[in-house]
């Protein structure tokens, strides 16, 4: 008698935990960058590309390990890039405790954007972990279910922008890198401890063969299986058009999330000239609400379809961006602010409410693609803001939000072709089976 543990509760849960632990451990890279800017003489572009270097690693590395779900579920490909993210915080502390401030100098600016990437391998936990919950839940609770994971994992971020001024004054800067990764540690316990893969890939592990296994775990409600192969799920997925719409949109609201949880900071306190701990409660604000408001999203869009969700919550976004791009008004600003924190944090939710509908055959591959690419604009984005200061100046920091008026005005473009091309879940469930 196979032994099968979990639930799909207890599934989401464990790969919620996960992605929390992961997603915070590189908290206190972009609100503490301007420490290194000031003792190691960095320009503004040299800033956003070490604000964004996490983003980097974090967005493409969920494209090949997401898929690594749809061969052995999400506990191995987890705990790597959990154990990878150590290290890039542990490289962390040791620079900061022996070298800062006075022996940290320019030409170990490369050293500062390597441990930048592999801290930034936790947040690629996204992707395994939109798998592995998929993988657990059946499509009509597919919003529902990676909406409360994605938000309350994303809550990390945030939560933690609004505990830093307090760790650096209490403890320093080293002081709080260190928690910070003693915090990492036992969070990867913990996930070891709770993660789950859902029961299709508890019996592939204990030797059943593959349509056995689909039968087994068909009667206790599981709907998605995987296609194949790492390979053939990145394939198969990379096949579908539909696939490349939903990366431009993720691009649009989570690789701007992304972008502006590490940018905000530097725009509070150097365009309005906020103390830090002002600019952490604000970036705060964004972070958490955008967070809190993507489980909603979720069950908005098992109501009234992801489509419909994407557009409305793009639409949103626009306005909060064109405020922003135009105010030098404080008061306008966090307006500004809150309306592209609503409409990315809704945005996402209803895009992953998306990929396991539109393609459910690959949702490995799929989640990898978009969480990926799309988490890519994290990256990508930051040093263009940086330009936009360093051509203009101050008054850059307000222009720059053009970026996203541009990439909000594409995303809904690609919202409503997804919409005229929809595809109901009950044919989606067919051909997952």
């Amino acid at each position: 008698m196979k032994t099968l543990k979990g639930s799909p509760n207890s599934g989401l849960f464990g790969a919620t935990l996960g992605f929390f632990i992961g997603f915070a451990a590189v908290s206190l890279f972009g609100p503490t960058a301007h420490k290194f800017k000031d003792v190691m003489q960095l320009t503004p572009v040299m800033v956003g590309f070490l604000v964004a270097m996490p983003s980097l690693s974090g967005s493409l590395l969920r494209i090949p390990f997401s898929a690594w779900v749809d061969t052995t579920g999400g506990r191995k490909p987890f705990w790597v890039l959990l154990l990878l993210s150590i290290v890039g915080m542990a490289g962390l502390f040791l620079v900061i405790y022996l070298l800062y401030p006075d022996r940290l100098t320019t030409g170990l600016y490369p050293l500062l954007l390597l441990l930048g990437l592999l801290s930034g391998c936790g947040i690629a936990t996204f992707s395994v972990g939109i798998s592995q919950v998929s993988y657990w839940f059946p499509q009509k609770r597919q919003g529902y279910a990676l909406g409360a994971y994605a938000g309350i994992g994303n809550i990390a971020p945030g939560l933690f922008s609004f505990l830093l001024p307090l760790a650096l004054a209490g403890w320093g800067l080293a002081g709080s890198y260190l928690a910070w990764l003693i915090f990492l540690v036992v969070g990867t316990g913990l996930y070891l401890a709770t993660g789950r893969n859902a029961w299709y890939f508890q019996l592939k592990a204990q030797g059943e063969d593959t349509e056995t296994a689909q039968t087994v775990a068909r009667e206790k409600g599981q709907e998605l299986f995987p296609a194949g192969s790492l390979i053939d799920s990145l394939r198969i997925s990379a096949k579908v058009w539909k696939n490349w719409a939903l990366v431009g949109i993720y691009f649009t609201t989570f690789g701007g999330f992304i972008a502006l949880t590490a940018w905000l900071p530097t725009y509070w306190t150097s365009f309005f000239g906020v103390a830090l701990g002002t600019a952490g409660l604000l970036t705060a604000l964004y972070s958490i609400l955008a967070s809190v408001i993507r489980v909603a999203g979720g069950s908005v869009a098992d109501r009234i379809g992801g489509e419909n969700t994407a557009m409305l919550s793009l639409g949103t976004m626009l306005v909060g961006a064109l405020l922003m791009t135009v105010s030098h008004n404080f008061a306008i600003s966090v307006v500004g602010e809150i309306l592209m924190s609503i409409g990315m944090g809704v945005g996402n939710a209803a895009v992953f409410k998306l990929v396991p509908q539109e393609i459910p055959e690959a949702v490995g591959g799929a989640a990898g693609w978009v969480g990926g690419l799309g988490a890519f604009g994290g990256f990508v984005v930051p040093p263009i803001m940086g330009i936009f200061v360093r051509n203009q100046g101050d008054a850059g920091y307000a222009t720059g939000f053009v970026v996203f008026i541009v990439l909000a005005v594409f995303s809904l473009l690609m919202a409503l072709l997804l919409k005229q091309h929809h595809r109901s879940p009950e044919v989606s469930t067919l051909s997952a089976s």
